[in-house]
């Protein structure tokens, strides 16, 4: 899974580039509070550079390398609110709750 050159900073946290929300939602749960404001501290920085770059491209027809930073922005912003808000990977007083998507947009 490769990044455009100019994000090769972020190929560290390629483990982020999932797929699907549930796979990013997993990995939301299975990660602790410093792992995701490490990945946070260094994508949010480059959020709007990467919408730029990914805007550049048709959403259908995404190169191999945009598709892999979309997937990261994706898992940034599934940890955002646990980052900024919440302090935890679960959504407080959710008890076992579970998020469970039954279609979501193929990238």
């Amino acid at each position: 899974m490769p990044l455009p050159a100019e994000f090769a900073d972020l190929e560290p946290y390629l483990a982020w580039a999932l797929p699907t929300e549930s796979e990013r939602y997993a990995r939301r749960l299975d990660s602790s509070l410093v792992e995701m404001q490490t990945f946070y501290d260094a994508a949010f920085p480059r959020l709007e550079e990467a919408i730029v770059y990914c805007d550049e491209h048709p959403y259908d027809d995404l190169p191999e390398d945009a598709r892999t930073l979309l997937r990261l922005m994706q898992s940034l912003v599934m940890v955002s609110f646990p980052v900024e808000v919440w302090k935890q990977a679960r959504v407080p007083d959710s008890g076992a709750a579970y998020l469970t998507v039954t279609a979501e947009p193929v990238v």
